[in-house]
């Protein structure tokens, strides 16, 4: 696959996990729905970090490292709603 179908196919992917993950936002605020919005937003993370910044073919010990910061986010978030409720 050549790389501007790479680039299309990463934007579409964006742009349906952005409109996903509003649309389980605005459904109402319960854990699930955080969770499902940042499955989204890791989805988006990865999107980013394999298709624009080109890391899939990059050493195994970088695309971890950048993957998982935003996995380390999220399971802040996450443990935060569950300690505030």
């Amino acid at each position: 696959m050549s790389a501007s179908t790479t680039l299309i196919f990463c934007w579409l992917g964006l742009a349906v996990l952005s409109v996903a993950s509003v649309q389980l936002g605005s459904s109402g605020a319960t854990q699930l729905m955080a969770g499902a919005v940042l499955l989204a937003a890791l989805g988006k993370a990865w999107l980013i970090a394999d298709g624009f910044m080109e890391l899939r073919h990059a050493p195994r010990m970088w695309r971890w490292l950048l993957l998982a910061w935003p996995l380390t986010l999220a399971a802040g978030v996450l443990l935060t709603l569950q300690f505030s409720s």
